[in-house]
């Protein structure tokens, strides 16, 4: 655990395989059930977690892992050590559910505070991003590696991704503020790795999430060159676990 350079690869390794048990589930339909906190959960979720949970007490014993179906079930702890697996099996439940494609599998590791290592699958289209020395890889259905890079601020025609729920006017606020002019709808963590891809250019989150939601994401996303912070523009940390490892308001952005 002391090198961090093949990480990425055993993490979209994992990823891709949790994502081979949710894909049949996705395509056949599952019961949909509701968690304490009224959110959606499938037996996709937790079985994704289980498969993803064994794998890493095999490959990596003894480093902690904070993932979401567990901390819903059982709440987070009151402390976590620097280093530490962060885990969503499925993000974005609620597109999963209406057969949306935008769900994602993710798996990021913390050390001191920041996202080192990280992978995110999104399992129908077979893509995954992962960290990698020097940079971040994409292949699709284990297909060839290829560098992801974010682009350069395309004055114009910057775009924004945005959930499906936002507001009119919200969303104009954040025009406004954040100076994009095109806004597309997304759910998942799917949409850091867009921007770590190029295919778009800032994502601002105003809302609530998850350290579990973004950590994959966010790894690959500063791995391509991209940068995710407060709305300020202060580091985003991870490991609150005083918050419940809750998030505050943060803005992804490529170059």
């Amino acid at each position: 655990m002391s090198d961090t350079d093949e990480l990425g690869r055993a993490l979209a390794e994992i990823c891709e395989a949790a994502a081979d048990l949710i894909l049949p589930l996705w395509e056949a339909g599952v019961e949909v059930l509701t968690k304490a906190d009224e959110s959606p959960v499938t037996e996709a979720d937790r079985r994704g977690e289980a498969l993803i949970l064994e794998h890493l007490a095999r490959r990596f014993p003894g480093v902690p892992v904070i993932s979401e179906e567990h901390a819903s079930e059982f709440g987070t702890p009151d402390a976590i050590g620097p280093r530490f697996f962060l885990v969503d099996p499925l993000d974005g439940t609620k597109a999963f559910v209406r057969r949306d494609p935008h769900f994602t599998v993710n798996i990021g590791l913390v050390d001191h505070g920041r996202p080192v290592a990280g992978a995110v699958v999104a399992p129908p289209s077979g893509e995954t991003w992962f960290t990698a020395p020097g940079g971040a890889l994409k292949r699709i259905k284990g297909g060839p590696e290829a560098p992801v890079r974010v682009r350069p601020w395309p004055k114009g025609a910057a775009i924004a991704l945005v959930s499906h729920t936002m507001k009119e006017e919200t969303a104009a606020k954040l025009a406004a503020e954040y100076g994009f002019d095109l806004r597309e709808p997304m759910d998942s963590s799917i949409k850091l790795c867009r921007i770590a891809e190029g295919a778009a250019d800032i994502y601002p989150r105003h809302g609530p999430t998850m350290e579990w939601d973004i950590a994959a994401g966010h790894a690959v996303l500063e791995a391509a060159g991209g940068r995710l912070t407060t709305p300020e523009g202060e580091p985003f940390v991870y490991g609150k676990a005083p918050d419940g490892f809750r998030n505050g308001w943060f803005v992804a952005r490529g170059g």
